[in-house]
């Protein structure tokens, strides 16, 4: 796997599985052919802290589960294609809203991490989901991480 410049903060006291985490960004970073010299950030923040972000920077009320902070506008790179070095930007996650959500899909919490982490990687790519044709692009290119992710890993 490439090195990318992945720095993870846990402002909680929920126990995450930081490793996995690192790990997962990289995978993601490395499946869309990223240059290595690309940085990322993840913040891991609480109910709190997320609603006051979440409320700040979109304007709508509560916390939620992922948020992304777009740095250097970098894109996926066409096939053959080299990608450009540069800032990825932030990607802020709150595991306790994760993990409701995951008790709610009946889906662990790690694997729930690992889904809202390539979500946010893939908005700072410049993926969206506002229209039908952009949501089936993002969902499915989420998807076939994922899988891959599964895969290598073994479960």
């Amino acid at each position: 796997m490439s090195v990318f410049d992945i720095e993870l903060v846990n402002q909680t006291e929920t126990a995450v599985d930081e490793n996995r985490l690192i790990s997962t960004a990289g995978f993601a970073l490395e499946y869309l052919r990223m240059n290595p010299d690309t940085a990322l950030s993840i913040a891991l923040v609480t109910l709190a802290e997320m609603e006051e972000l979440h409320v700040q920077h979109m304007d709508e009320p509560g916390p939620t589960d992922v948020l992304s902070f777009e740095m250097d506008e970098l894109r996926v790179p066409a096939e053959g294609e080299i990608a450009e070095p540069g800032i990825l930007g932030d990607v802020v996650l709150c595991p306790d809203f994760a993990a409701k959500q995951a008790a709610e899909n009946n889906q662990d919490t790690a694997s729930e991490l690992d889904l809202l982490l390539v979500h946010g990687i893939l908005h700072l790519l410049g993926h969206d989901h506002a229209e039908p044709e952009e949501h089936k692009v993002m969902f499915g290119l989420q998807g076939d991480i994922l899988a891959a992710l599964i895969k290598t890993r073994g479960a």
